[in-house]
């Protein structure tokens, strides 16, 4: 996907609490696990992991969830 996020870029996403700010810190083309949630990356399905400015959590996105500021 050639509008994929790049590291560094900010962006917003959907939350249950609202929408959430924060930025991009890398992309995930392998399968990981972030606070306790096992991620099913890979190179032809990436995720983004991405730390909220709010609050520094990070969590994994699709490309899709996230919309560049």
């Amino acid at each position: 996907m050639t509008n994929d996020p790049k590291p560094g870029e900010r962006v917003r996403w959907k939350t249950s609490q609202g929408e959430t700010r924060g930025k991009v810190v890398k992309k995930l083309t392998a399968p990981e696990t972030i606070k306790g949630h096992h991620v099913q990356a890979s190179p032809d399905n990436p995720e983004f992991l991405v730390e909220s400015s709010k609050t520094g959590a990070k969590a994994a996105h699709k490309a899709k969830a996230l919309n560049k500021e």
